[in-house]
């Protein structure tokens, strides 16, 4: 069973088989996490991406990491030309991620909140919708033991503990409920 959590801090630190980069269909990494990545990365990072494109919305491509800890980023094509996002085009962009790092046998990949920076799509709505498909991918035969999703603050960090709550299945009893056994 595939392992999902939560870390707080920035995507570009984290020692993971693959690193997900928010993506337009442009695959230019000049803004936000994806600006970052390149930062941190190097420019062969963008422009090993750029001679791929363009690239179709809900798409992911795969590049070397460049300077990063990571083997490989995945460019999950989430953003318009215009830069703006919908529940479809990150549903697409993260089961296309988790595909690609199935096709590499990769084991770890760290996700950042898709489309809530300058795609501007509300948090919780995001969160719910990235949750939803990676775990959906998970029930997929896969080389994936190890799912981070790496944000930045209290409010990307409760949006996401929230939306993986929501999707655990519910207990058998109520947790509140005291546990009797019956004596030896």
């Amino acid at each position: 069973m595939a392992r999902i959590e939560l870390w707080n801090g920035d995507i570009c630190d984290l020692e993971v088989d693959a690193i997900v980069s928010p993506a337009a269909t442009s695959l230019w990494m000049s803004t936000g996490v994806a600006g970052e990545i390149k930062r941190a990365g190097g420019d062969a990072i963008e422009f090993a991406a750029v001679r791929q494109g363009p690239a179709s919305l809900g798409d992911a491509i795969v590049t070397p990491a460049g300077l990063l800890a990571a083997r490989v980023v995945i460019h999950a094509v989430s953003l318009e030309r215009d830069r703006r996002t919908s529940r479809a085009a990150i549903d697409a962009a993260a089961r296309s991620a988790m595909r690609r790092a199935r096709e590499l046998s990769l084991t770890s990949i760290a996700f950042p909140a898709l489309g809530t920076g300058i795609g501007g799509f509300p948090l919780d709505d995001a969160a719910r919708t990235a949750v939803e498909a990676v775990r959906d991918e998970l029930a997929d035969a896969s080389s994936v033991e190890h799912v981070v999703f790496a944000l930045r603050g209290a409010a990307a960090y409760e949006a996401f503990a929230r939306a993986l709550s929501e999707s655990e299945p519910l207990p058998s009893r109520s947790l509140l409920e005291p546990v009797h056994s019956e004596p030896a």
